[in-house]
């Protein structure tokens, strides 16, 4: 069995980027690969200002170890020109005003005594005090994002701030999305006493969306060998990547690498990782394809470590490995060497104020409930066989694996 961090790096290498780009405005950007560098046609700030509301003065004009005296000759406010300041003399200034030609510190206007337009300033404060100089932020040529970025609202901000209207990114990846299995109904339609209402669908179809791709619901394939060849044919001609799940395990009923292999190849089957072992990934007709375990818990972990990475880099973007936050574990639990397994845990806080992760009470790989009634998964890597409490773990929150 493949291991988790041997399936990413196989990923990471084979998948190419599919290499279409469209450029859209800023309200659009958030979630989105960006297609190019953004380099700074300016400094940012593009001129130097104050860093609060207060005076500038010159910080030579100080006397050294006790507080100066000096009249206040001038006043800026935000958005105002810029002046002169003669020396020996001060200005009243307002936070991002721009600081008056000759001045370099800043006082703020809580620290200094002001009577009939003289201002009283303190010792003690450093040359440059309060003040933020042009390109303090990125200087002019700088590259302020770069390609293969996933864009979030601070990202956005940036870009805003050096005057782009729009942003050249990656076209939202298209992805088909197929359940299997003969016991399956979907969602306001007929369920037999045999079916359940098929979840997972709609699961991955959100998680999708939530990656910045364009999911597109395909429906449920029943188990016919010849049926689903068929349809995974043509949905991979109308797609960049195509998705399944169930029906990739060992069972007699299980059709979807039998099917692969029949039309295109297979790249790897069964990871070393619990929930989600059976999870088959494969190329058909040049698309890739990714057959995910029907049990839900098993699903969402395995989308998360082959299916995020493998369609981030198909959109061309940088694909980083996750970063569990060190919490302590306030459960006990034993696991075979050799694999990487994920408990379902809530946080809490304990008496010292140190998070605690809390087992969830059940395991089963089919409990959609462990999912929305825990905050995360604790991540046991390969060497891990026992955990014990206080024992210092990883923990993924469900956030951090959008």
């Amino acid at each position: 069995m493949l291991s988790v961090d041997s399936a990413i790096d196989l990923i990471i290498a084979r998948a190419q980027p599919v290499g279409a780009y469209e450029r859209v405005s800023l309200f659009d950007a958030d979630g989105r690969v960006l297609g190019e560098d953004v380099a700074a046609g300016f400094p940012l700030p593009p001129f130097a200002n104050s860093a609060v509301d207060g005076y500038a003065v010159r910080f030579s004009d100080l006397v050294p170890d006790q507080p100066t005296s000096l009249p206040v000759l001038g006043r800026i406010e935000a958005g105002a020109g810029a002046l002169a300041l003669a020396a020996g003399a001060a200005a009243r200034v307002f936070t991002g005003a721009v600081m008056p030609e000759g001045a370099d510190t800043v006082f703020m206007q809580e620290d200094v005594i002001l009577q009939d337009n003289i201002v009283v300033l303190p010792a003690g404060l450093k040359r440059g005090a309060n003040m933020r100089p042009a390109g303090e932020d990125v200087q002019s040529g700088e590259i302020g994002l770069h390609k293969g970025a996933r864009l979030r609202p601070q990202d956005v901000a940036l870009a805003a701030a050096l005057g782009a209207s729009t942003l050249n990114v990656a076209q939202r990846l298209r992805v088909g999305v197929f359940s299997t299995g003969n016991e399956l109904a979907t969602p306001g339609g007929q369920r037999s006493g045999t079916q359940i209402y098929d979840s997972n669908r709609f699961m991955l179809l959100a998680m999708l969306r939530r990656l910045g791709c364009a999911p597109h619901d395909l429906g449920v394939l029943r188990d016919d060998p010849d049926h689903l060849a068929d349809a995974l044919k043509v949905a991979a001609g109308e797609h960049d990547l195509l998705l399944t799940s169930g029906g990739v395990s060992t069972g007699e009923a299980d059709y979807v690498k039998s099917a692969l292999e029949q039309i295109g190849s297979l790249t790897f089957w069964r990871m070393a990782i619990k929930p989600g072992r059976p999870v088959a990934m494969g190329v058909i007709d040049g698309t890739p394809f990714v057959g995910l375990p029907g049990n839900p818990v098993a699903s969402f972990v395995t989308f998360a470590y082959v299916v995020r990475p493998l369609a981030l880099a198909l959109m061309g973007a940088d694909v980083a490995r996750f970063q569990p936050l060190p919490v302590r574990a306030a459960f006990t639990y034993k696991k075979k060497a050799g694999r990487r397994e994920f408990v379902r845990a809530s946080l809490t806080l304990g008496a010292d104020g140190v998070l605690e992760a809390q087992k969830f009470p059940r395991e089963g790989a089919g409990l959609l409930s462990s999912l929305t009634q825990s905050d995360g998964f604790v991540e046991l890597r390969e060497h891990i066989t026992r955990v014990e409490p206080g024992q210092s773990v990883g923990f993924l929150s469900f956030a951090s694996l959008d």
